[in-house]
């Protein structure tokens, strides 16, 4: 592989460049075309896409300006709602397109990490080779699969082009390339703060292989205080973004305490699952969106992982003059500080997306520790041809790509992922509860309620499954028991989409108990919470109508189908308006109505049903 980087293959090394770029991004697309036939994912796409009403009105003023204040998903990310929003403008509902610029997105990260690789390195085929694992590898599977996870896709583009802009920068400090590294970089932030690490690995760049550091024969080396002193306005964008990450992350009530995660135990997970990435770099099978933080972890197990993780940084450390080792290994060690669970937000372990910016290191140690490999087995009189790498890099990349389609074919449909996920794992309430909600969505809802039951068995603190399982008990005329579960739930969460919506669940319960005052209390606070609640828009008509004020009743129903057009929505809509005597928008609210009905018969006597 090494000797490759000399050869004459083609006549110009912008040629060279041009065909690798080329043939990478051939590779994601056809490893990656089948994702233009999935749906959307039921675990936070309808969050980020196909419920947000915001995201749905596409790109405006109003939606920059949401895009820039608002906290919602527990994060602030306004390039990653921007991005959404462009897609919904061109795309509308239509899942293959925010799919495929997913995998345009991941095609041209990779062709900016074979970019910048070979431009610091000047190696050709060992930044080929990184790109291509980078590109093929199946733990990136869940980043480009998931259309919730543009953030990380986009973030990681930026945060290469910032890697890039840096290069320009050492080669000739100057004002320019240094205001485009922080542009770029702040750019990054704003699409999602996992690159947050960026001035760390900056340095370990100065270090190699740009060779800023203590170097008196390259030009513009530094020592290290003047490195970190350059990197100072960085260091500042940083904390800025941590500051507002942990504020957002603390308004959507994701950071969880030291009483339901521990202190002790997050260490002990942090060092397990640092040893659970490297075995998923080189094993990657079972792959699952969603592993489950265990409640305990065997002193065996944190004490062999912390062994292998100090004997793997002893020897990085003392193969000094293979600088790509260190700078590699702290690479991976360093981008997975932010996600490792020190901090603790959400339920997770870790996760695959986790890894897309940090196996970066990894890749890197790879590939150029297998050429010095063969150099040093030749020095051993060994004399292994340098060539014999290129079969078995070859041999690697087609099984890569083989199990990254073999792993695609799970997000093809919701109910095969979640199974998937419930059986390469334990204990995961997470997948049982969106097992659940899939088979809801397909209208499977007795096969659904026992997930949601065993979810709340593993966790009886979980409040989707409590949710769902009150709104079965509602459904099966369980009003009053349905209501002490629904006040259960609102005492659990704090996430304000899942309070809102056990609050317009509620309001529903109260008002077939004819409890009218507090079915509209109820209404209202979660139209407190998330002003884009549908159902409590329609839960106010139908209270209104019920009072004789179908004026009022027709503004909830028409600020309830703007959020989301249904057609027992219109039917409710054109009835209030011809009761106030609006008789043209009326025809025009059940024209709606029937465009979106497949039986206008059956969505009337819906209607019907809930005015009774």
């Amino acid at each position: 592989m090494a000797n490759l980087d000399n050869s004459s293959l083609f006549s110009s090394p912008r040629k060279r460049s041009v065909v690798a770029s080329l043939l990478l991004v051939a590779a994601v697309l056809v490893v990656y075309n089948p994702v233009a036939r999935h749906p959307f994912v039921n675990f936070d796409d309808d969050r980020y896409v196909t419920n947000n009403s915001h995201i749905r009105s596409g790109l405006s003023w109003l939606t920059v300006h949401w895009a820039f204040t608002t906290y919602d998903q527990a994060n602030w990310h306004p390039l990653t709602w921007l991005s959404h929003a462009l897609d919904y403008q061109l795309f509308h509902l239509n899942p293959a397109g925010h799919h495929y610029v997913n995998v345009l997105l991941q095609a041209l990260n990779a062709v900016l990490l074979f970019l910048v690789l070979q431009s610091a390195t000047s190696f050709t085929w060992r930044s080929l080779t990184v790109a291509a694992l980078f590109a093929l590898h199946p733990v990136n599977v869940e980043s480009v699969a998931w259309v919730a996870e543009r953030k990380t896709l986009l973030s990681m583009t930026f945060f290469l082009l910032a890697l890039w802009a840096y290069g320009l920068y050492a080669r000739k400090p100057r004002a320019a390339p240094y205001a485009l590294t922080f542009l770029l970089f702040a750019c990054g932030l704003m699409a999602k703060p996992m690159v947050i690490t960026f001035p760390f690995v900056l340095l370990l760049w100065d270090h190699w292989p740009l060779g800023r550091l203590w170097r008196e024969e390259v030009a513009g080396s530094h020592s290290l205080a003047w490195l970190v002193l350059e990197k100072v306005p960085l260091l500042a964008l940083s904390a800025g973004s941590a500051a507002i990450t942990m504020k957002a992350q603390h308004a959507g009530g994701a950071v969880r305490s030291v009483v339901e995660y521990p202190l002790l135990l997050r260490l002990e997970n942090a060092i397990v699952a640092y040893a659970r990435y490297v075995g998923k770099a080189w094993w990657p099978s079972p792959l699952a969106p969603m592993y489950p933080h265990a409640e305990s972890i065997p002193l065996w197990l944190v004490a062999a992982c912390c062994v292998f993780l100090l004997a793997v940084t002893a020897f990085v450390l003392a193969e000094r003059r293979r600088r790509y080792l260190a700078v590699g290994w702290f690479w991976f060690l360093g981008t997975l500080v932010p996600m490792i669970g020190l901090v603790q937000v959400g339920v997770a372990a870790l996760a695959d997306r986790y890894a897309y910016l940090p196996f970066v290191g990894l890749f890197v140690m790879i590939c150029w520790g297998a050429p010095d490999l063969v150099e040093y087995l030749a020095a051993e009189k060994a004399h292994p041809s340098k060539n014999w790498l290129v079969a078995p890099a070859a041999a690697a990349l087609i099984v890569l790509a083989l199990l990254t389609r073999h792993q695609l074919n799970y997000w093809n449909d919701n109910v095969e992922l979640w199974t998937h996920t419930l059986a390469v794992t334990e204990n995961n309430f997470v997948a049982e509860d969106n097992l659940g909600g899939a088979l809801v969505l397909e209208g499977r809802f007795q096969e659904a309620m026992p997930h949601f039951a065993a979810a709340a068995k593993i966790n009886r603190d979980d409040p989707v499954a409590n949710l769902n399982l009150a709104t079965h008990l509602q459904e099966e005329g369980h009003l009053e028991q349905a209501v002490a579960r629904y006040q259960v739930v609102l005492r659990m969460t704090s996430d304000p989409v899942l309070r809102a919506n056990t609050l317009s669940n509620l309001g529903a319960a109260y008002r077939s108990l004819g409890d009218s005052a507090r079915a509209k209390e109820s209404y209202e606070a979660a139209l407190r919470l998330v002003p884009e609640t549908p159902h409590a828009y329609v839960g106010l008509g139908l209270l209104a109508e019920k009072a004789g004020d179908f004026n009022q009743a027709a503004t909830d129903y028409a600020r309830a189908m703007a959020l989301q057009p249904t057609d027992v929505g219109y039917v409710l809509l054109s009835q209030a308006l011809r009761r106030a005597g609006h008789e043209a928008e009326a025809q025009a609210a059940y024209e709606d109505a029937k465009r979106l009905s497949s039986n206008i018969n059956q969505t009337q006597e819906a209607a019907n049903r809930l005015l009774q």
